[in-house]
């Protein structure tokens, strides 16, 4: 290298750190201009855990509607069920330039990586239906306990509050925890109920049927199953009409085909405790816009959800 080389290099390094508390200066009040930006000019991401699903294509619907009426543009990922997928979208969503992300974790501790990119992006983050690990900025979900408690709890009035019941689990996210949690203190308030077998079935159909047919070949006198989801419930009720038996199956998420199934003559499936995918996505997007622009929010809104058995399944469909 020659000396004028040199002396040009040194001379650029040396304009860069004068600059430097400068750019420190600039940038806040950069990132404060676009906070202020118009609605129609946000740029919206949001990551599903999946979409080969009822559930989440009635949580996408209701979203962009609302992206619609604001005039703003959203940017859609499927994880598939893949953590690792997940994380590569979130992080070229900002690369991408987005101004706001709504998450809804495939896996609640490994979406945190997602999350702590979102953040050093100055992104605000949103979690959607099932909890994210990180420094999220809110959180928008169901009441996942008291749906678990509130489809056992009808389960074991069913069974006249005796007899062996399953549990058809899901994949490690919150709200199935806590789905699990909740049907099993409802399970435990009534004596004569046995909790003999807990199987996942990953809340796709195909595992879950095998689940099912599993369990009650290792207990053919098994007179109730508690299925965490629809998904997963579509799939044992397959089991459970196959094997002839008089098995009680509740569920969780109230997802059209399930209730559905719930109207046909003596059909298994007695209760669906179900959530509204469409209002809970909605209340996520506004409560990240105010996020965004520091505007006074709460950290979490609950959504309620609603119980529907076999007398008022006619009735019931999903709003927002």
């Amino acid at each position: 290298m020659t000396m004028p080389d040199i002396a040009h290099r040194s001379l650029r390094r040396a304009l860069a750190i004068a600059l430097l508390p400068l750019a420190a200066i600039a940038l806040p009040a950069a990132a404060a201009d676009d906070n202020n930006k118009p609605d129609d000019q946000l740029v919206v991401g949001m990551s599903f855990q999946e979409l080969n699903n009822p559930y989440f294509v009635t949580m996408q619907k209701a979203l962009q509607d609302a992206i619609d009426k604001m005039g703003a543009r959203l940017i859609v990922t499927d994880a598939h069920h893949n953590i690792s997928k997940q994380v590569s979208d979130v992080e070229d969503m900002i690369q991408r330039g987005i101004d706001i992300l709504l998450l809804n974790p495939t896996d609640t501790v490994g979406a945190q990586s997602a999350v702590v990119s979102a953040k050093n992006a100055g992104v605000p983050v949103v979690a959607v239906d099932a909890q994210a690990e990180g420094p999220i900025s809110g959180f928008v979900g169901s009441k996942n306990f008291k749906a678990g408690y509130l489809s056992c709890q009808y389960l074991a009035k069913s069974l006249n509050g005796k007899g062996k019941v399953a549990i058809l689990n899901g994949i490690p996210v919150t709200p199935i925890l806590q789905r699990v949690k909740g049907c099993k203190k409802a399970l435990g308030e009534a004596e004569g109920i046995q909790l003999v077998a807990e199987q996942n079935g990953h809340q796709e159909r195909n595992a879950a049927m095998q689940a099912t047919q599993n369990m009650i070949t290792a207990h053919p006198d098994l007179d109730g199953l508690f299925s965490v989801n629809d998904g997963g419930t579509l799939g044992a009720l397959v089991a459970v009409n196959s094997s002839g038996k008089d098995i009680k199956v509740a569920s969780i998420d109230g997802i059209p085909e399930a209730i559905k199934k719930m109207q046909e003559p003596n059909s298994a499936l007695v209760v669906d405790v179900a959530q509204h995918p469409g209002k809970m996505v909605v209340q996520a997007l506004h409560l990240a816009v105010k996020k965004y622009r520091g505007e006074d929010s709460p950290k979490k809104i609950p959504v309620d959800v609603t119980v529907v058995t076999q007398d008022n399944a006619d009735d019931f469909h999903w709003s927002y």
